[in-house]
């Protein structure tokens, strides 16, 4: 189903796929995903070391990354227990919220991903009882038990800056996630992925996801959310499929906006409001030429407005709005008024606060003094690029982390009833 025409990617999408070459198309790639499973049953012996607790929603994390989605959870969870001022003022200071960030109802007890950096920068930055596992996915034949399982399983082929091609082998991952679901049980799960897969395959390919989530045994709703609409200095849109298991009696409803320009909302958060006290230690950024790719478009955001959304990529990286605007010279052609040296990428330090990482947040390079800076610094540049940003995720959560609280009190009353009946008799 392929065009032998190149592209900017490997190759150009074929644009006549018909419903039922897009439902081919996927059932047979499902299939082919199945059969790549392993047979290794290391991860049994695996298993045995995690590390639940009882009086906790205990979480897996899947794609996991740097960690933004789960931090979103863990403030969210937190937020449950202290209280919503309180949870964010401790966010602030690193000491502050690693005394009582354990209170948080969420407890990771399991993450997966293949990308070493990013598993070093959730090593550093996050309480010592998750289990990681940096293996394929497709290699890992058995998950644990939870009571939630949440990720951003990878968006290359959805993603509308890309090929976007229907049978992109990275659009089949979520088989796997599915798989993890069938196999843990959660009661609910939470998924992200990016805009660009409400409309590929003429939107097949979102209904066949649902459907396929749904059939592990859960009512799935998915919908579009703006990062700016909740906090976020950006301009991002990203979908959430959530997934709550059928019995469950609750019936998960998406945030309403904090943020906006209508009345009863909260200003929208700005470049100037996020990173203005950085411009004069911004700390590194990539440095380097302009493509012609890279400047045919607008990159620059004013001070006022929120950033374009923030890409896992250094060389792609929005530029900082000091300096003159961009001037639109024709159709995909954009210049740089006063040369390359009057404008510069956002830092490392930037796109972390646009993201809403904590200044504490910790994103390992690899700690390889022989490839170049701008190497090192570019796998900061994807984690953070790759991640959920914080407080989009913490609104995604609330609603969960209430429903956890009320689970888990009732989890306590019916134990506490069962030891009271075991008195009695």
């Amino acid at each position: 189903m392929k065009l032998n025409e190149r592209g900017r990617g490997k190759y150009k999408p074929a644009s006549d796929y018909s419903v039922d070459d897009v439902k081919n198309i996927l059932f047979e790639k499902i299939a082919e995903e199945a059969s790549r499973i392993y047979e290794d049953d290391s991860d049994i012996e695996l298993l045995g070391k995690i590390r639940y607790q009882k009086n906790k929603f205990n979480m897996i994390s899947l794609f996991s990354g740097c960690g933004g989605l789960d931090l979103g959870f863990e403030l969210a969870g937190l937020a449950a227990v202290i209280g919503e001022a309180e949870a964010l003022e401790a966010f602030k200071d690193e000491e502050k919220y690693n005394k009582v960030r354990d209170k948080s109802v969420f407890h990771t007890v399991y993450t997966n991903d293949m990308f070493k950096e990013a598993n070093e920068s959730y090593k550093l930055n996050f309480l010592d009882h998750a289990l990681q596992h940096e293996k394929d996915i497709r290699k890992v034949k058995y998950f644990p038990k939870a009571d939630i399982i949440i990720g951003g399983f990878p968006c290359p082929g959805f993603s509308e800056a890309g090929p976007r091609l229907v049978d992109d082998d990275r659009n089949f991952l979520y088989v796997h996630f599915i798989r993890s679901i069938m196999q843990s049980q959660p009661e609910i799960f939470v998924a992200e992925n990016v805009k660009g897969m409400l409309t590929l395959g003429k939107g097949e390919v979102i209904k066949q996801i649902t459907e396929d989530f749904a059939s592990a045994g859960y009512d799935v709703q998915y919908k579009l959310l703006n990062a700016r609409d909740y906090g976020v200095p950006q301009l991002r849109e990203r979908v959430f499929i959530v997934g709550v298991k059928k019995g469950l009696g609750f019936s998960y409803k998406y945030p309403a906006s904090t943020h906006g320009a209508k009345k009863g909302l909260i200003p929208y958060n700005t470049l100037r409001d996020a990173i203005y006290d950085l411009r004069e230690d911004p700390g590194p950024y990539f440095t380097g030429s302009y493509s012609t790719i890279y400047l045919s478009r607008n990159r620059k955001k004013a001070w006022e407005e929120q950033s374009f959304t923030i890409q896992a990529s250094g060389r792609q990286a929005p530029l900082h709005p000091d300096g003159p605007a961009m001037e639109k010279l024709g159709k995909d052609e954009w210049l740089l008024p006063g040369g390359e040296e009057k404008h510069r990428r956002l830092s490392i330090k930037e796109i972390a606060r646009i993201q809403t990482f904590p200044d504490w947040f910790e994103f390992s390079n690899g700690n390889n003094t022989k490839g170049s800076l701008n190497n090192r610094l570019d796998k900061q540049y994807k984690q953070i690029g790759n991640a959920v940003p914080v407080l989009l995720a913490k609104a995604v959560a609330a609603p969960i982390a209430m429903l956890a609280l009320e689970r888990l009190k009732s989890r306590k009353n019916s134990e506490e009833q069962a030891h009271l009946q075991m008195r009695l008799f």
